[in-house]
């Protein structure tokens, strides 16, 4: 049995090709391509435009930094992205972000499915509610429902338990819900 892992074919993989030889315009190409994503991908995780703004720029330097680690196991955006998010998580974690650790026994769950009973909210009314969101539930929230990572995964890359990840998930549910009908009604 083969232990090689399936490469992944990218659209763009004549930039990246190009961007391994250290070509300026083909970093520039491959930049205007992604930036956008990747700066909203921070900004959902840090909450703050210039320090979003200055992450996305060091993402993208490691990664050209770091173009020849890329083994093409996943798409050029994922393995990006996966840079974005640790540089995000490593900015809250200079600022001491807690996780509020959970007894397992204690721990609630909250269905992901929406009910008939809940209202519809605008994107700009969520883009405002969860910024209001204490830094760890809003982390939390961001990685499992923005980004797709699973509360195992989400677990492993914060150092906390998957149960803890599991109840501040539903602690951010049940607070941005909170913070969405306050708008409403206010």
């Amino acid at each position: 049995m083969s232990t090689a892992k399936k490469i992944y074919t990218n659209i763009h993989q004549d930039l990246i090709d190009r961007c391994r030889h250290g070509d300026r315009q083909a970093q520039f190409e491959i930049y205007k391509l992604y930036y956008k994503a990747m700066y909203n991908t921070s900004l959902r995780i840090v909450n703050q435009t210039q320090e979003a703004e200055d992450i996305m720029q060091e993402a993208f330097l490691s990664a050209f930094e770091k173009i020849n680690d890329y083994r093409e196991e996943v798409s050029f955006g994922a393995w990006l992205k996966k840079i974005v998010v640790n540089k995000s998580l490593d900015s809250l974690r200079k600022k001491h972000i807690e996780f509020e650790d959970i007894d397992t026994t204690t721990l609630m769950h909250t269905p992901d499915e929406k009910t008939d009973d809940e209202p519809d909210y605008d994107p700009e009314s969520i883009r405002k509610a969860i910024g209001q969101l204490p830094a760890g539930y809003r982390t939390i929230l961001t990685l499992y429902l923005f980004e797709g990572y699973d509360h195992e995964e989400i677990a492993d890359i914060l150092g906390i338990s998957n149960a803890t990840s599991r109840s501040q998930y539903s602690r951010a549910r049940q607070k941005l819900g909170t913070y969405l009908k306050s708008m409403q009604h206010g």
